[in-house]
């Protein structure tokens, strides 16, 4: 199944243990590849802003995650370990080729973890406001608290979600933009638009509810086993590229901040007055870093 996407990318489908949904944004044949991976709640309309910039360089592709975007769970699991999974499966039977992981919150932690387990076709990570183990006396964001804690609370969270869903996907999506935003007012109309028509057609699916809260708890849990955090860092041996806004509310940037000093060898960069999702906040500057430090680590030509 193929259909045309917004904002120049090409729908597709993948059979990866069940129907994948994945969309090619194109880029010169001969240019690097790049996998973009969104995070929790998330989608490949996440990357819509900053794709485009990276296909003037390279080839990029965006995927949904099972039990997220146009991936129904289809009975698969929806932890962050069983979609690293399914991202390896992605980039051996899809990509075939090594690649560039770009990973927001969730898709980053992911990606992280990937990288570490099978890293034979990945070249570099792009960890962007990854989800990261708390720093020990730092104070997490009230709401932030709030909803993780309804979320693991079995009943509770399924009731929550119920709720959120009585207002009009108008007003969903702009609850999700403040929360994840620091500026929510410079999000394309054009965006909006194509995240309400994503809820339309999410709301058709039975057993989304169940997959976000099996991925949302898999998140909580993983992120706090640290040792075990630290010790896939350890593994990887690609160039990294860490990245945080100032004003994350989701995942707080001392943890990027404590991360970077214990690996110096990282790239990090910090974005004053930015949130949880830089690749839709400010989409040039993400591209213009990454690309540049794609090149510096020659990284910027096809492993093809």
């Amino acid at each position: 199944m193929t259909t045309v996407a917004h904002f120049g990318g090409t729908s597709r489908y993948a059979d990866l243990d069940g129907p994948v949904h994945w969309v090619d944004f194109g880029g010169p044949d001969a240019g690097p590849r790049i996998v973009l991976v969104h995070g929790l709640g998330g989608s490949h309309l996440n990357w819509a802003l900053l794709a485009p910039l990276l296909a003037g360089k390279a080839r990029v592709v965006a995927v949904d995650l099972a039990g997220h975007g146009l991936t129904h769970p289809e009975g698969r699991q929806t932890t962050v370990q069983a979609n690293a999974r399914l991202l390896g499966r992605f980039l051996r039977h899809v990509v075939e080729e090594p690649a560039v992981l770009v990973g927001n919150s969730m898709g980053g932690l992911i990606s992280l973890l990937h990288t570490a387990q099978d890293p034979d076709l990945v070249t570099g990570l792009v960890l962007v406001d990854p989800a990261l183990p708390m720093v020990f006396g730092t104070r997490p964001d009230p709401t932030m608290l709030s909803t993780f804690f309804m979320y693991s609370v079995p009943g509770l969270g399924e009731r929550f979600l119920a709720k959120a869903k009585t207002v009009s996907p108008r007003r969903q999506v702009e609850r999700v933009l403040r929360l994840v935003c620091a500026d929510p007012s410079g999000i394309p109309e054009e965006l909006k638009q194509a995240s309400e028509h994503l809820i339309e057609e999410r709301a058709k699916v039975e057993g989304l509810d169940s997959a976000f809260l099996a991925a949302a708890r898999s998140v909580v849990f993983t992120t706090s086993k640290r040792g075990a955090c630290f010790a896939a860092m350890d593994k990887i041996r690609v160039p990294v590229f860490l990245m945080s806004g100032d004003r994350d509310r989701l995942v707080s940037v001392a943890a990027a901040r404590s991360v970077a000093r214990r690996r110096p060898h990282w790239r990090y960069d910090e974005f004053a007055g930015v949130g949880h999702v830089p690749q839709m906040e400010i989409p040039e500057v993400v591209s213009e870093r990454v690309l540049e430090w794609m090149h510096a680590n020659r990284l910027s030509t096809s492993a093809s």
